[in-house]
């Protein structure tokens, strides 16, 4: 089966592993303070916290930005849901947003101008697929209206202007991802005592961990507010160094492919449209399509399932799931249940070929062109 997505993982993460194994050390030690250092290098910050899931990330932030119970917090509804669900842990309410277009399945500043209400305190801007929304309008946004901008950068690692956009970015290195840690996810917070907050609530809260302690002359510590097990351990740390030293050449290949992927659909399926037509920052996490109205996309993902390729879909809309169509009903985003209805997540990773994405477009034509037989006879 040709995968979505693929983690490349070999030899140097098995000797990585290795050491830590036999260092005796397993969480919260030198490799995951080395670890921050070269995330953080690799986007031009001065340091990073490191944590347990971009879930957690988020969450922190959150926290740390005092958002709570009577606060209003503006997300897309085309995200994956730890995005709203990271509003919900902190006491405050998501606010969903529809998209800006087909073409840009990011969220729509018009939309988030029409639903801020005096309770909105911030906005959780998604870099859907790898794309980077456009900063300087988002910044001129949150400024009028005094609003934090956090950054969900799940998609968008080893790019320089991520974490630059306002408060914090959130990072994830699920599986999945263009680099990955298994699972992990770290913050981004430009202001040294945003950060150091966020690091301090990472560990219970904690004035010092174990490692910290073992180097010390006195095993005392306190707890000064209230923190979470968000820890990121020395094996995670350990992949993740290795992983890191690839980022860029792998997002490269990624966009070489991306690059070819868009050049052969557009001369051979011409129906299917592409977001993000216009040149744009981007990480080419995920290669998202949009299927022609003709095309019954359960049969597309059949037909090339029969070819051994593999399909997802990014994603079904946070509004629709019955956690929160139950909490928050009525909503209707019409662009983003367009999008979201045809949408096709078809493989993009470093280890896929040239070939391999000429037999991806060429399954992808014959399975449209059956798809458009059966309409038209039934």
């Amino acid at each position: 089966m040709l995968l979505v997505s693929a983690p490349i993982l070999g030899v140097p993460e098995k000797a990585a592993l290795s050491k830590v194994i036999d260092s005796g050390w397993l969480t919260m030690g030198e490799r995951v303070q080395a670890f921050e250092r070269a995330f953080a290098d690799v986007h031009g910050a001065e340091d990073c916290v490191a944590v347990s899931s971009c879930t957690a990330a988020l969450h922190l932030i959150l926290h740390a930005l005092g958002i709570g119970p009577g606060d209003e917090v503006l997300v897309p509804s085309l995200t994956f849901v730890a995005t709203a669900n990271a509003v919900l842990y902190v006491g405050a309410t998501p606010v969903f947003v529809d998209i800006e277009s087909i073409d840009v399945p990011l969220m729509s500043l018009a939309e988030a101008e029409a639903r801020c209400t005096p309770r909105t305190k911030a906005v959780i801007l998604v870099h859907f697929a790898g794309y980077l929304a456009n900063r300087e309008q988002w910044q001129r946004f949150a400024r009028a209206r005094g609003l934090h901008i956090i950054e969900d950068a799940a998609h968008a690692p080893g790019l320089k202007e991520v974490g630059t956009f306002g408060a914090a970015a959130a990072f994830s290195f699920y599986g999945n991802k263009n680099m990955t840690t298994a699972e992990g996810g770290a913050v981004i917070a430009r202001d040294p005592d945003l950060r150091e907050k966020i690091r301090l609530a990472r560990g219970h809260g904690m004035t010092s961990g174990t490692h910290q302690r073992l180097n010390s002359r006195t095993p005392q510590y306190d707890v000064t507010m209230l923190g979470f097990n968000y820890r990121m351990d020395e094996m995670r740390a350990a992949i993740g160094l290795v992983q890191l030293q690839n980022l860029q050449e792998w997002n490269e290949i990624r966009r070489i492919l991306a690059v070819l992927y868009r050049r052969l659909i557009a001369s051979h399926c011409p129906a299917v449209t592409v977001p993000f037509s216009q040149p744009r920052t981007s990480a080419y996490h995920i290669m998202p399509i949009i299927l022609p109205r003709f095309a019954r996309r359960q049969h597309v993902i059949d037909e090339l399932r029969a070819q051994g390729i593999q399909t997802t879909i990014h994603y079904p809309p946070l509004h629709w799931m019955t956690l929160y169509r139950e909490r928050f009903p009525g909503i209707h985003l019409p662009l983003t249940e367009d999008f979201a209805q045809r949408e096709l997540t078809i493989p993009l990773h470093p280890q896929i070929t040239s070939s391999a994405v000429e037999a991806v477009v060429a399954a992808l034509a014959s399975s449209l062109d059956s798809s458009s037989q059966a309409g038209t006879a039934a």
